[in-house]
């Protein structure tokens, strides 16, 4: 359905203040449903910003890295030819043998010098050595900085790319405030109601005893004799109740911090790291870590993934889950049935 149909059915929520609460109610829910799919659409956007923002992090790490052993290579390769030219000023000094001088002076490059060294008696294996390392050095230097200028060229293009999947997303989201801006007091309502119903399951979920099992490690599964996997029992519940303490903090793209906002990979990412379990900000890459889980055998802290990776949150019991759901909403409880239930993925264990 496009544009501008969806403006129209937003539009219409407006155009016709006579109409009886339930069917501006029914307007509303429909056009919440198309903004739903925007949603879809954006959450894919959005995740890929985040791996391009976890690649590029990994590359400035491997810059970095680089940087710091083309520093030393090119130490080592000044010592190393300083080395080598004070032993030949030395034995021409020393008015050693004329032919071995030549040997050395004469030579047409660091390679022809070298060959020129092993097919003589006159200079000793330690000038052989320390030529082969001039030659080394200068290799491991050149071959450093080539991997510097591709991990540069691999990095200003990421960040172009960044750039305009920013740009995209920036204009996604205009577009998701235009559909929205007529049905505002209904949207309240409803988050209203979902508020409330966060936090009576919250304050259930508190009264509980603590059921974590474990410490900060990712579990291994185990095969039966028919080749099956059986996931290792779950460890992280009590990340339930950690997750709880951030309901109500705003939905923010690309955010990992309560005090900036959550998106759905960042608010997993926090909320593990309160345990010391680390986890990147990208659900493509949560999804492969831990072992799989069947529905069925779901447990709290588990991690369930929707939308094809678009979307993620922690598991907490009863057919529910913890997540940070799109624009313009907050860290909530949601069952999973619904449009969740169709978009269902898997579920990881760690």
């Amino acid at each position: 359905m496009g544009l501008v149909v969806l403006l129209a059915t937003a539009g219409g929520v407006t155009a016709q203040p006579s109409a009886s609460l339930p069917q501006q109610q029914a307007r509303a829910q429909a056009v919440l449903a198309q903004v739903q799919e925007l949603d879809s659409r954006l959450s894919h956007a959005i995740e890929a910003y985040n791996a391009a923002n976890l690649k590029l992090s990994r590359l400035e790490h491997e810059l970095e890295r680089n940087q710091r052993h083309l520093v030393l290579a090119k130490q080592n390769l000044g010592t190393a030819e300083k080395r080598l030219a004070d032993r030949i000023v030395a034995m021409y000094t020393a008015g050693e043998s004329n032919s071995t001088v030549a040997v050395l002076l004469g030579a047409q490059s660091l390679n022809d010098l070298l060959d020129r060294i092993e097919t003589t008696n006159r200079v000793s294996e330690q000038d052989a050595a320390t030529l082969s390392q001039v030659i080394d050095y200068r290799a491991e230097v050149k071959r450093r900085s080539d991997e510097l200028a591709k991990a540069r060229a691999a990095q200003a293009q990421i960040v172009r790319t960044k750039a305009s999947q920013r740009a995209s997303i920036e204009g996604q989201l205009r577009e998701r405030e235009r559909l929205l801006a007529g049905i505002r007091s209904e949207i309240q309502r409803i988050q209203a109601e979902e508020r409330r119903r966060s936090l009576a399951i919250a304050q259930r979920v508190r009264a509980q005893p603590p059921t974590n099992r474990g410490s900060a490690t990712i579990g291994v599964a185990a095969a039966t004799p028919d080749g099956s996997v059986v996931p290792p029992p779950g460890k992280y519940a009590g990340v339930v109740a950690i997750a709880m303490r951030y309901l109500g903090v705003p939905y923010k793209w690309g955010g990992e911090h309560p005090s900036t906002g959550f998106d759905c990979s960042g608010f997993t990412k926090f909320v593990f790291a309160q345990i010391g379990v680390s986890l990147p900000h990208y659900t493509g890459s949560q999804w492969q870590m831990g072992v799989p889980v069947a529905r069925d055998q779901l447990e709290p802290g588990d991690l369930v993934f929707f939308n094809n990776l678009g979307h993620m949150g922690i598991y907490i019991g009863n057919n529910q889950f913890i997540h940070a759901p799109r624009t313009g909403d907050v860290v909530k409880i949601s069952p999973m049935s619904g449009w969740y239930d169709q978009r269902y993925m898997g579920a990881r264990r760690l």
